[in-house]
């Protein structure tokens, strides 16, 4: 199995986890939310989450990155997990999928 190959397959478990993880006034996982703006996997695998919050005030804005961070780290065969959390852009309701706007309400 190739890099690329191995790193598809973390991708694709990574995503998983984030779409468990929920904004507790949200009813859409943070994925779906439009809330993660980047994963990157290097070798080892190091994998670093780009990720913002709905507002800067959020109320979970110190508990929800740390939530990201340890439930990356815990996937089997990632070394490590920083996440970077971002306000630049702007998150606004075009990041979210359609699901996540039907589910709101926004369709």
């Amino acid at each position: 199995m190739t890099f690329d190959d191995k790193t598809s397959d973390l991708k694709s478990k990574i995503i998983e986890v984030l779409q468990t993880i929920f904004d507790p006034e949200i009813p859409v996982n943070i994925y779906e939310m439009g809330l993660i703006y980047d994963i990157d996997i290097s070798e080892a695998p190091h994998v670093r989450i780009t990720m913002t919050l709905t507002s800067p005030n959020c109320p979970v804005a110190e508990s929800l990155p740390i939530e990201v961070r340890e439930k990356i780290s815990a996937l089997e065969g990632v070394a490590s997990c920083y996440v970077d959390l971002v306000f630049e852009p702007e998150w606004t309701t075009e990041r979210m999928s359609e699901s996540a706007k039907l589910e709101l309400g926004l369709l």
